[in-house]
C-alpha cells in the first residue's frame, strides 16, 4: 500500500518495543464486496491460464525446433554415407576401406 507523501508514516510500537503491523483497510475486514471477490477469482484464473499457455508455447517451440533439426540431421547423415561409400568405391577393395587422418 502506498503512503501519502504529504503525511508522515505512523509507527505504532508495543510497550515491549516491537512494531505493530498496520491495521488492514475496513473493506478487507468485512471480506470485501462481491465485486472484490469476483475480481480476485478472475485474477487467479487469469494467472493460471497464463501459466498454462506459457507452457504450451514452450512445448510448441520445442516441437518446431525438433521438426527443423530432423531434416538437417538426415541430410548430413546422407552426405556422410555418400562420402564414405565414395571412398570405399575409389579404394577398389572389396574389404574394409582404410582411412588416414592427418593431424597438423
Amino acid at each position: 500500500m502506498l503512503q501519502d507523501p504529504r503525511r508522515p508514516p505512523v509507527l505504532d510500537m508495543t510497550p515491549e518495543g516491537e512494531f505493530r503491523d498496520p491495521a488492514p483497510p475496513p473493506h478487507l475486514l468485512r471480506g470485501g464486496s462481491w465485486l472484490d471477490r469476483a475480481l480476485l477469482r478472475l485474477g487467479g484464473l487469469s494467472i493460471l491460464a497464463a501459466v498454462v499457455v506459457g507452457g504450451l508455447v514452450m512445448a510448441a517451440s520445442a516441437v518446431l525446433i525438433l521438426g527443423l533439426l530432423i531434416p538437417v540431421a538426415l541430410v548430413m547423415g546422407l552426405v556422410a554415407f555418400g562420402t564414405l561409400w565414395w571412398r570405399a568405391r575409389r579404394a577398389g577393395r572389396g574389404g574394409p576401406a582404410t582411412f588416414i587422418v592427418l593431424r597438423r
